[in-house]
């Protein structure tokens, strides 16, 4: 087989996933179409349609693009077979019917931003960080009936090591997601559209399997009477998007939601309780449950613009008087 013989579907929506089709398309691979989610409403009254960035790039380089609501819809499915794609490719979709996976005769792999089958699911670099995981990686396996359970053909490790946030290890794995996707259309081709494959069955070590489950609001609220190892990981696994918080209290019950981008351990003990808010020469500090202080360096006030610590501090004379909880509270003012 060559390369010519392959005509690739591409599917895919956010930024992540560009940086794959950019490299199918600049490395002379014949993608004869893409699939996207639908353009999403903004603006105040959801009235302008924003096209996904992988709709952007297709339309850029006049590739045919295909959406739909509904992955069964009878009309998709017959402009999808109509494209006479032989091989699919997915990153950062959705999950796809057996209607669509099993369509080109060569199957439909993903490529996927963790060490399968650990982090199966949505979020796998948040969750991956989150849980104080020292390496990740990338996975391309085939698609099959169950959320990220197929036959693996091919993984790659990258270190997470305790500096890096969501930001940094995604835009690593993007690049590395992209060269993991040549790497298996090579063995596709040389195997004749039947590479090599490996059930997750014959990866799996002791020790749990942790999902990478979507992540919500609430998902974000920061736990301090948690360690501060956990919390510190915590932090970094949901910076930039969609950001820690935490609500900030004060004795009268006044309430205010607090983003923490940016954080870092201190080794300092003290005897208060978690949650706690020190503020000592420039420096703001919240106790977490093992007693160590945290020192908070990005944050951003409800209504705010984010800002460094020292900005903060200057503009929040008052902010030890409040301490951090953990709470659903929906009603919020300023501090």
């Amino acid at each position: 087989m060559e390369k010519e013989d392959l005509r690739i579907v591409f599917m895919g929506t956010p930024e992540f996933a560009v940086e794959t089709l950019r490299k199918l398309r600049t490395n002379g691979y014949n993608v004869v179409g893409v699939v996207t989610q639908p353009d999403k409403p903004v603006g105040r009254h959801g009235s302008i349609l924003q096209p996904s960035p992988v709709k952007l790039y297709a339309q850029k380089f006049h590739i045919p693009v295909l959406q739909a609501e509904k992955m069964k819809d009878p009309e998709f499915l017959r402009q999808l077979k109509a494209l006479r794609a032989n091989l699919q490719v997915v990153v950062a979709f959705r999950m796809l019917p057996e209607e669509v996976w099993g369509m080109p005769k060569y199957g439909t792999f993903n490529v996927h931003a963790a060490l399968l089958p650990q982090y199966r699911g949505a979020a796998p670099i948040n969750w991956a960080i989150i849980n104080g995981e020292k390496k990740t990686g990338v996975t391309t396996f085939f698609l099959d009936k169950n959320i990220d359970t197929g036959r693996i053909i091919c993984q790659r490790e990258y270190p997470i090591y305790r500096t890096f946030n969501a930001e940094t290890v995604y835009n690593a794995l993007m690049k590395r997601g992209a060269k993991i996707c040549l790497e298996t259309l090579e063995k596709i081709i040389t195997a004749n559209g039947y590479p090599k494959s490996v059930p997750q069955e014959d990866l799996l070590v002791e020790g749990p399997l942790f999902p990478a489950p979507k992540i919500y609001k609430e998902t974000c609220d920061i736990h301090w009477e948690q360690p501060a190892k956990r919390i510190y990981d915590f932090i970094r696994g949901l910076s930039p998007v969609p950001a820690a918080w935490t609500t900030l209290m004060d004795e009268e019950g006044h309430e205010a939601v607090l983003k923490i981008y940016k954080a870092s351990r201190t080794s300092i003990i003290r005897d208060v309780v978690p949650g706690t808010i020190l503020a000592e020469n420039k420096f703001l500090y919240v106790a977490a449950g093992d007693g160590e202080l945290l020192s908070l360096e990005e944050l951003q006030l409800a209504g705010k613009k984010k800002m460094a610590v020292r900005d903060f501090l200057n503009g929040n004379k008052n902010i030890t008087a409040y301490h951090c909880v953990h709470t659903s509270s929906s009603h919020i003012n300023s501090v």
